[in-house]
């Protein structure tokens, strides 16, 4: 994975408009969090081949950044985004990671289940 480059990831969320996607959504803060400080709490949550449509996408912030995704309906969103690339499946794959290298949340986008 690269730095996000805020225009070249518009330039592929502007691609994916109105197209049925499968989407991959995990955020965590789970095993990280209680590790080292027990008081913590462990959070977490994970969508994997659900079908998403959206009609607008946005990045917006500065690092780490927010992907917005705007549906007829609503809005999914992932925040903290540090990191993409398009794979060799051609699949918008975006995550955020610690400063520790860890990863906190996963935003991934396919026109095939993941």
């Amino acid at each position: 994975m690269k730095a996000i480059n805020v225009e070249e990831v518009q330039k592929t969320l502007d691609s994916l408009v109105d197209q049925e996607l499968f989407i991959h959504l995990e955020t965590t803060k789970g095993a990280y969090a209680n590790h080292a400080d027990e008081t913590q709490l462990a959070v977490g949550a994970y969508i994997r081949n659900s079908k998403i449509t959206f009609n607008h996408g946005k990045i917006t912030g500065a690092s780490p950044y927010r992907v917005g995704l705007k549906m007829d309906l609503g809005w999914v969103y992932a925040e903290g985004i540090t990191d993409w690339e398009i794979d060799d499946k051609g699949r918008m794959l975006l995550a955020g990671h610690d400063n520790e290298g860890r990863l906190t949340v996963s935003l991934q986008l396919s026109s095939n289940p993941f």
